[in-house]
């Protein structure tokens, strides 16, 4: 194999690929990234065993071929070099890396060596959606998500696909996200609804990797999920477990209707936060006769503050609902619109935030149990 690639686009592919590199000292392979020529393309592999990239990258295919070379290695070599040309070839099962004043061997190990990444077992049913569609709505649930190794199968994004819509939800146990695309804003060929979780470490990559300007094609097997763009692809398997019904933690009803603007509820938020203890506690109470919220905390420690914010209320006032303000921000920047409304039914039921104007976002608190 001789290839000859542009540092800047061999550079950009590695960064890709690189999140799904494995330290692993039972399969050591792991470690590496497949280089192999396909087509009049050069493909960059990398895995882990539950999450696979493929990016594609331009260059001049001399010889055909492929190797698995220590990705750590390579990629510090192809970031450190100043020279726009990099050369490389295969000897044997090294690597030879060249520029006009630099060369290094680095050892290899044949691509046949490399983990095999699995093949979609149904690559027809799939659904094509606009990748800033579709990173947006990412975004607005992901915060609530959290790794659990006590409830492994909420560690992820829930893909609940119901043939006229797609729902992404996201939830810690403590808070819970939800985000309706509807079929206006995708295409599909599936034939039934489903539920799929994506591990959340695959969320993440999809947020750092995919473009926002090619078409995003997603498709769905009993097992695993691919992400394709137009020259990057990111496979990953899928949670195992059923996902809790969430729908019935959506509170329906609310004894308290807030509409507050957003701007004003967030900078209450983070300057009262100044004052909260290790729970990251901070309180709310409604006063129907000022049409007034106060957002306040109480340090026996540090002191005590006090925000006010001109709020629109319905239904019965309040004196102390506390709220974790980590959660409440994490709701908050998720939402673009100007005004939230904010639905509460004391302290010991979730209360419900979402944008004013439109309700196809909704984010679900638990207060804090005092």
């Amino acid at each position: 194999m001789k290839l000859i690639l542009f540092r800047d686009n061999l550079k950009n592919g590695l960064s890709i690929a690189e999140k799904a590199v494995a330290e692993s000292a039972n399969l050591p392979i792991l470690k590496n990234v497949l280089v192999r020529t396909v087509g009049n393309k050069i493909q960059l592999t990398t895995t882990n065993l539950e999450l696979a990239i493929t990016k594609l990258i331009s260059g001049k295919i001399i010889e055909e071929g492929s190797l698995s070379i220590p990705f750590s290695t390579f990629y510090s070599i192809i970031s450190n070099t100043t020279h726009d040309r990099i050369h490389l070839e295969k000897n044997e099962s090294n690597f030879i890396v060249k520029t006009d004043n630099y060369e290094a061997k680095i050892q290899g190990a044949p691509g046949d060596d490399f983990p095999l990444i699995p093949k979609m077992g149904n690559m027809e049913n799939s659904m094509e959606i606009s990748p800033i569609v579709f990173q947006d709505a990412l975004e607005q649930v992901i915060s609530a998500a959290q790794m659990s190794d006590i409830r492994p199968e909420i560690s992820g994004i829930l893909f609940d696909f119901q043939m006229t819509l797609l729902k992404l939800v996201a939830t810690d146990s403590f808070r819970l996200a939800e985000k309706t695309i509807p079929s206006s804003q995708f295409r599909h060929t599936f034939t039934s609804g489903f539920k799929a979780t994506i591990p959340l470490r695959t969320a993440q990559e999809l947020l750092r990797v995919l473009s926002r300007e090619t078409p995003l094609s997603i498709h769905f097997d009993a097992n695993q999920v691919l992400f394709k763009s137009d020259d990057t692809e990111i496979m990953s398997r899928l949670i195992d477990g059923t996902y809790p019904d969430y729908e019935q933690i959506i509170p329906r009803e609310s004894e308290t209707e807030l509409v507050l603007n957003r701007s004003h509820l967030m900078n209450a938020v983070k300057l009262v936060s100044n004052f909260s203890g290790k729970t990251n506690d901070i309180r709310l109470a409604a006063d129907l006769s000022r049409k007034t919220v106060s957002v306040y905390s109480v340090n026996q420690f540090l002191g005590e503050n006090n925000y006010l914010i001109p709020a629109k209320i319905t239904g019965a006032e309040f004196k102390d609902i506390p709220f974790n303000w980590r959660y409440l921000l994490d709701g908050l920047k998720a939402i673009s619109e100007e005004n939230v409304i904010f639905r509460l039914s004391g302290t010991s039921k979730p209360a419900l935030m979402r944008p004013s104007e439109n309700a196809s976002y909704a984010y679900i608190v638990m207060p804090i149990r005092v």
